[in-house]
């Protein structure tokens, strides 16, 4: 059998590590990895892979950032020949980008498994573009790695006519596996300012596309009881310099923007944080993880993570200042975080996966 594991983005390769790990030991399955770089910066990409100690993508394609849809059209105008050449007998994706939706439709029209790994998440929030591809994604899919239950039901729900299996998170897999090396070999916190503070990641367009969530922002991180570390996105830094307001962010006292990180830099930076505020997805998985177990605000109205809610590792706090800041400032006076194991898994949704592939997809 052979495999094509499509990439775009640095948690997609996260989230594909321990698989691909797997897959190299796997002497019944050949496999190739195809990376849209849809995430093209270094430290947004090939950062990954040396960390993880990954073998680089076969094929990469220089999709790059643009609208929505011709992301999504360049990605499979460019996956399209590789497919073709490869002949692989399943396409694996993950998650939910313009990369997954892309490789999904175009390994369909050529008559080719997909394998959706983190199937089932909902945020019924329409607004976001990842809520199209991973709904979309999932109808195409032939076989479909729910991590819970919850998600598996979901697609039941929606009479999904691909296989289900229940595998757990990946994220949890990489989290395990990394964060003892991370935290003998990461140096960042030589960088950090502060001894206390709330790490943050906020990036997703309906967010920071918007001036008036954005200025929202602002006024969290200039007020936060704790100070701010910020490894902020390009995507953040050219809408705050569009506002004229990136100098005024970048010199507050309570703030440090720090450039986008690795992922080994990135885990030792949640572990030592006080708590996390993000509008990110994956970080919601990976502070449940044991080695880690952090308190996550998202700043969302909304998250298909309902998991890590239900089990009080996060809260959904919405975008408002004033009503992230009162509930900032209640968790600082009496900081709780369960020590519950994660939902999203035990850290073996990897060996799972690629047991599925080897011993059921023909």
């Amino acid at each position: 059998m052979h495999v094509s594991v499509v990439v775009g983005t640095r948690p997609e390769i996260i989230k594909m590590a321990s698989i691909i790990t797997l897959l190299k030991k796997n002497t019944s399955i050949t496999y190739d990895i195809i990376h849209t770089e849809q995430h093209y910066d270094y430290n947004m990409n090939n950062i990954f892979f040396e960390n993880l100690s990954l073998p680089f993508p076969k094929y990469c394609l220089s999709v790059g950032s643009d609208s929505q849809a011709q992301q999504t059209a360049k990605a499979m105008e460019k996956i399209e020949p590789v497919l073709l050449k490869t002949q692989p007998d399943i396409v694996l994706v993950q998650g939910d980008t313009n990369t997954v939706l892309a490789a999904a439709l175009t390994a369909t029209k050529l008559h080719i498994n997909v394998g959706h790994v983190e199937a089932g998440l909902r945020s019924y929030d329409m607004r976001m573009p990842e809520e199209h591809n991973r709904r979309v994604t999932d109808h195409l899919s032939a076989y479909l790695f729910a991590p819970t239950i919850g998600n598996k039901k979901i697609l039941e729900k929606e009479n999904i006519w691909g296989k289900i299996f229940v595998t757990g998170n990946t994220v949890i897999d990489a989290c395990i596996e990394y964060l003892p090396k991370a935290e003998q070999t990461s140096i960042i916190l030589n960088q950090i300012r502060f001894n206390k503070y709330a790490l943050v990641t906020a990036h997703r367009a309906e967010n920071v596309d918007n001036p008036s969530v954005l200025k929202n922002f602002i006024t969290i991180f200039k007020e936060s009881p704790v100070p701010i570390v910020y490894p902020i996105h390009p995507r953040t830094v050219k809408r705050l310099q569009e506002n004229n307001w990136y100098r005024h962010v970048a010199k507050h006292d309570n703030i440090q923007l720090i450039e986008p990180v690795g992922y080994f830099d990135f885990l030792v930076l949640m572990k030592h944080a006080s708590c996390i505020l993000t509008d990110s997805g994956g970080i919601q998985e990976e502070a449940t993880a044991y080695p880690l177990q952090k308190k996550v605000f998202i700043l969302r109205e909304s998250t298909e993570r309902p998991e890590a809610v239900e089990t009080g590792f996060a809260t959904v706090v919405g975008v408002n200042a004033q009503a992230v800041l009162q509930t900032l400032n209640s968790f600082i006076d009496k900081p709780e975080v369960p020590k519950v194991p994660s939902p999203f898994g035990d850290g073996k949704a990897g060996e799972h996966i690629v047991k599925i592939l080897t011993n059921t997809i023909k």
